[in-house]
């Protein structure tokens, strides 16, 4: 597993793609899906916000923060943009937070892309075991298959 950091370093048109990807609507914004207790999958949007060689996700008291803690496995899938199909996905292992200075950092970050929140939510930051960006041309411009694609896979 490897912070964000390290794709930074090691794969950087796929971070700049991702993160651009990440972060088109103002906030970032992605779909996660988590494993749930009986092994199915759970999906929902969130804002997953990029900061210091890390990603990382506030998270309320919810079963998708129960599937963090308890099993940590995640996908997260970037929304595609409105004139391509371009693809932006991590995956790998969310890991909960603890240090106050980290939890205020990225909750100032957070905010100050225009995000809200209750203020209960904890911090998971995401380490990445692989990435993958599928890059398409613009809609209406051939051909539209096979798109480029950049993937990147973490050293053991």
């Amino acid at each position: 597993m490897a912070r964000w950091q390290t794709l930074e370093t090691e794969a950087p048109e796929i971070a700049r793609g991702g993160r651009a990807l990440l972060y088109q609507y103002g906030p970032g914004l992605a779909y996660l899906a988590t494993v749930r207790s009986g092994h199915g999958l759970r999906i929902h949007p969130f804002c997953p916000v990029v900061t210091d060689g890390g990603i990382y996700g506030r998270i309320i008291d919810s079963p998708k923060r129960q599937d963090l803690l308890r099993d940590g496995r995640f996908a997260l899938h970037a929304f595609s943009p409105e004139d391509r199909d371009d693809e932006f996905m991590l995956a790998g292992a969310a890991r909960r937070i603890e240090d106050p200075a980290t939890i205020a950092h990225v909750s100032e970050v957070y905010h100050a892309a225009g995000a809200t929140s209750s203020g209960d939510e904890w911090t998971f930051e995401f380490d990445i075991d692989r990435a993958l960006l599928s890059l398409y041309n613009p809609r209406g411009v051939e051909p539209q298959w096979p798109p480029r694609y950049l993937k990147w896979q973490a050293q053991p």
